[in-house]
């Protein structure tokens, strides 16, 4: 099973669960271990409570001796609801009632207000010398004093409450990450998909190198196809309805006024040809832009394509061969579809001638570029203005109806570029010195 690449979802979807789960443990192991040190001593302020009711049970003891002790010991015990003694060096009871012998056990496991409070859940008893250090107040900690006393709470939130959190915050990562470029894509869609042509997802999602990136793209370059094969059929059915309006009128005026019947068959053959060469010409572009059709790819020997394709243009033009040259290198061999190759090159062939002047010459040239040959084929006609080069390839273009061979339709060279393109290769144009230069780059065919 292929993995897949570094820049894949499941890759970033892995890297956010892995630093969530790491930032959950080491946060509640942190945090804990860091509550756990923040309550374990008691803080200066309950200290200072604890030395204070010491020093009022010593001014108890020294102004009114047991009574004191025992109303002081009463007053504690309901204000903080607490066990509280008050004994001397020997453990003995200070005030009227003596110790039991579960209190006496009790004093062997107090500590002193310095030292830590002890395990979670117990209630520690701490002891608080007198001045004189004979006798000492011995009570437990009160719960308001406690500083474990939100341990149960901050137990919670770490436990419940932080991985919660993170997930929210991570939830909201993700959505950015995942949910955000799905909504522009749901949204540009619902945009296609009620007409609007030009809606795209754009540089947020296409830059991005994973699923969703590829995703955007693709679906980019879908809207653009569509895009440009609306518009091009939108153009070819303007454009044939009134390229069809020509012969047809034409057709009409003979029906009117040519009285031969002879005359008028013929005009009749010559116009129906035509008009079946323009539709199956438009019919095929059509086919070829919205089909794009799978051409078989095999060795071409250039030379000899040419060779047969120089037969029948001087067939049909009457041109001597040796107007029509090919100065190719031997082993100049493409991988292209040879009827694909020999369409393109019949069409170039023939818009060549058609814009030649009576003794031109068309020429055959190539060479070797990288892994594909680069080949130019050219004429001595009267070339194309610079900034119309790019215009000669769409449908139905004839910058000039007053050239040699002005009955075209302006279909050929559209056709030829579709079909070089099927076949992974360019065709362009450029103006020579003098006449008009077609550039084709195709694959080297290797054995």
């Amino acid at each position: 099973m292929k993995l897949p690449n570094r820049h894949s979802l499941l890759w970033k979807l892995t890297l956010v669960l892995a630093v969530l789960c790491l930032l959950v443990v080491t946060l509640q192991v942190d945090l804990s271990k860091r509550l756990y040190e923040a309550s374990a001593h008691l803080p200066a302020p309950t200290r200072q409570i604890l030395n204070d009711y010491a020093r009022q049970a010593e001014t108890a003891w020294r102004e009114r001796g047991a009574a004191g002790v025992d109303e002081f010991l009463q007053d504690v015990r309901e204000r903080e609801h607490v066990w509280a003694v008050v004994v001397d060096e020997s453990h003995n009871s200070l005030s009227s009632r003596p110790l039991r012998s579960r209190e006496r056990r009790k004093l062997d496991f107090v500590r002193d207000v310095s030292w830590s409070v002890g395990r979670p859940g117990g209630r520690p008893t701490f002891v608080m010398p007198f001045s004189d250090d004979q006798s000492r107040l011995v009570m437990e900690l009160p719960l308001r004093l406690d500083p474990r006393k939100d341990h149960d709470l901050w137990n919670i939130l770490l436990q419940h409450g932080l991985p919660a959190s993170l997930a929210l915050l991570f939830g909201a990562l993700l959505y950015r990450v995942l949910i955000a470029p799905m909504v522009i894509l749901r949204r540009q869609a619902n945009a296609l998909s009620a007409g609007d042509l030009a809606a795209r997802v754009g540089p947020p999602v296409t830059r991005r190198r994973d699923e969703l990136g590829e995703l955007g793209r693709a679906f980019d370059h879908m809207a653009e196809r569509l895009e440009s094969t609306v518009v091009l059929q939108r153009r070819l059915l303007q454009d044939l309805s009134h390229e069809l309006r020509t012969p047809l009128s034409r057709l009409r005026v003979a029906g009117e006024r040519e009285p031969d019947s002879v005359a008028m068959r013929q005009r009749l053959d010559r116009e129906v040809q035509g008009m079946e060469r323009l539709i199956g010409n438009t019919l095929e572009l059509v086919w070829l832009d919205t089909e794009r059709p799978l051409m078989p790819l095999e060795a071409v020997e250039m030379e000899r394509l040419w060779e047969v394709l120089r037969e029948d243009a001087c067939f049909e033009s009457g041109w001597p061969s040796e107007r029509l040259l090919c100065q190719l290198p031997q082993d100049c061999c493409v991988l292209g579809n040879l009827n694909g190759l020999a369409q393109a090159l019949e069409n170039i062939l023939r818009n060549a001638i058609r814009h030649s002047p009576e003794d031109g010459v068309v020429r055959l040239r190539g060479s070797l570029d990288g892994d594909y040959w680069h080949l130019r084929i050219e004429d001595q006609g009267p070339g194309v203005d610079p900034d119309k080069l790019e215009q000669i390839f769409q449908p139905f273009t004839r910058l000039n109806a007053a050239r040699p061979g002005g009955d075209g339709f302006g279909l050929g060279l559209s056709i030829a570029r579709s079909i070089v393109q099927l076949q992974g290769g360019e065709l362009w144009a450029e103006n020579a010195a003098p006449g008009l230069r077609l550039h084709l780059r195709l694959k080297v065919y290797k054995l």
